[in-house]
């Protein structure tokens, strides 16, 4: 690598923010459980999505809240991509990352995370 690769500043990996999201499928009481899982973990308020359409296979509406994200920035946005990396064991594959030079994965339990059970909540996977 040449002085001027080096010196690049567009070279530089730095987190701009982190997305976490629950997609439920459904609306009612698992969005909320999930919301809380995401504000147990975040400490942040959640926002919940709502349907685009109408979908009857799935029994979904218009408008009906069928899932709940975050958005994290700064330090705790690091703590907790470390964490959920760590769930991966450190690799991701080579579809997890974009032309545009983001990149993103799931995992399938959030008590991997280090979140206590609850049996009231449930287990959701979500994605970062």
């Amino acid at each position: 690598t040449t002085m001027a690769e080096d010196s690049n500043p567009m070279r530089e990996m730095f987190i701009e923010k982190l997305v976490l999201n629950i997609s439920v499928g459904e609306s009612g009481d698992r969005v909320t459980r999930a919301g809380k899982v995401l504000q147990q973990l975040t400490e942040q308020e959640p926002c919940y999505s709502r349907a685009r359409y109408t979908v009857r296979t799935f029994g979904i509406r218009r408008n009906e809240k069928i899932a709940t994200y975050v958005t994290v920035r700064g330090e705790k946005a690091k703590d907790i991509i470390s964490k959920g990396l760590a769930v991966k064991e450190f690799e991701l594959r080579r579809r997890n990352f974009s032309a545009a030079g983001n990149w993103g994965f799931g995992i399938s339990e959030h008590i991997d995370l280090g979140l206590k059970y609850d049996p009231n909540a449930g287990i959701y996977g979500m994605d970062f």
